[in-house]
């Protein structure tokens, strides 16, 4: 099994299309399955060799193969030289850290995108790479890990009535495009009520640090979050606009539903990151309004102690010659005075509105 290397920055050096994986490894094992029908037949194994797909490669039915686990990259590799995919193809299989895009070549279509879930009710999104070659009538998808992803579509393919099953590999290639935005937006729903909660807190309850945090975090996750989904619509496009043999005429309209929900996914992500800056403002509001009150409460203490101070001031004096330090009321006296001063002030200042 080869090495993998965690960062992009471990690779300098090596030649272009060196097979090796960079990026996280979520799976150890790399699982290779098979799917292979048409209108009449299905049928579904796992594969022990790479050997065991050469029978299939003259075969008019549609083949999609499903590997889970990118970690031997040797393995991959050998995929590629069966195939004839350019060893620079693989090597952006191999290279978690892709940017989403749409590439032509001679016999075949290289895609790559970005799979987003939120694990926790703190909106932490994990990403995962899809990679999917589109052959004449073979569809490789190259995943980090096994899950349920790709489950929709292999119910679709069990339970077609003749559709889907009729279709090509364009066709099982749009349906897990499909999937995959889809489930974007299951993302944009968990964002939704994250940051609902997050504006009925700030509007219910005194902001605290904590309020502080989860926005920025919100917002940090948005930044990445946009950094995937935004390149989904010039993806789109270029499919859309594809003149290969691969894309028949008859998927264009379905991969345009899928760049209908693609667009719609980037602009609520983009009216999100308007929204949180909105409760960025709030919660600056809300601070700055919470210190008025208390510089406010402050500035009428010191309004009220500062003539109380400066009569205090002028009878701590050590003059002799002072009429009232000698007066036996003179004590009471000045009580009276401070607390005339101190209602006084108080009425005035709630007159003014000022309390």
């Amino acid at each position: 099994m080869s090495k993998s290397l965690s960062n992009l920055s471990h690779k300098a050096g090596l030649p272009p299309g060196a097979i090796v994986h960079v990026g996280n490894v979520h799976q150890e094992d790399t699982k290779i399955s098979l799917v292979n029908y048409n209108i009449e037949s299905i049928e579904e194994r796992n594969l022990e060799s790479l050997e065991e797909l050469l029978e299939y490669r003259n075969s008019n039915m549609v083949t999609w193969v499903r590997v889970e686990g990118l970690s031997d990259a040797d393995l991959i590799g050998r995929i590629g030289d069966l195939f004839d995919i350019h060893p620079l193809v693989i090597e952006d299989i191999l290279t978690t850290h892709q940017r989403p895009k749409f590439e032509e070549y001679d016999h075949y279509l290289y895609i790559v995108l970005k799979s987003l879930i939120s694990e926790d009710e703190q909106f932490t999104v994990k990403d995962e790479q899809i990679s999917i070659l589109v052959l004449d009538h073979f569809v490789f998808t190259f995943k980090e890990k096994s899950d349920e992803l790709f489950s929709p579509v292999m119910q679709r393919i069990k339970t077609s009535k003749g559709h889907f099953r009729s279709m090509g590999a364009d066709y099982l290639t749009y349906a897990i495009l499909d999937v995959i935005v889809d489930n974007l937006f299951v993302l944009i729903d968990s964002l939704d009520e994250t940051t609902l909660g997050l504006e009925d807190s700030l509007m219910a309850d005194e902001p605290t640090r904590l309020t502080l945090i989860m926005i920025q975090k919100l917002k940090r996750e948005l930044i990445q979050i946009r950094k995937f989904v935004s390149p989904l619509r010039e993806l789109m496009a270029g499919m859309l606009r594809s003149d290969s043999e691969l894309i028949h005429e008859k998927t264009h309209i379905y991969l345009r539903d899928v760049s209908d929900h693609a667009i719609r996914i980037i602009e609520s992500i983009e009216s999100y990151q308007n929204v949180l800056g909105g409760l960025l403002d709030i919660y600056i509001s809300s601070i700055s309004n919470k210190m008025n009150e208390v510089m406010k409460v402050l500035t009428v203490f010191a309004s009220i102690f500062i003539p109380l101070t400066f009569i205090a001031g002028i009878y701590g004096m050590n003059f002799t010659d002072m009429p009232e330090l000698h007066w036996k009321w003179g004590y009471p006296a000045i009580w009276g005075v401070f607390i005339m001063t101190t209602v006084g002030l108080l009425v005035y200042f709630k007159k003014k509105k000022w309390l």
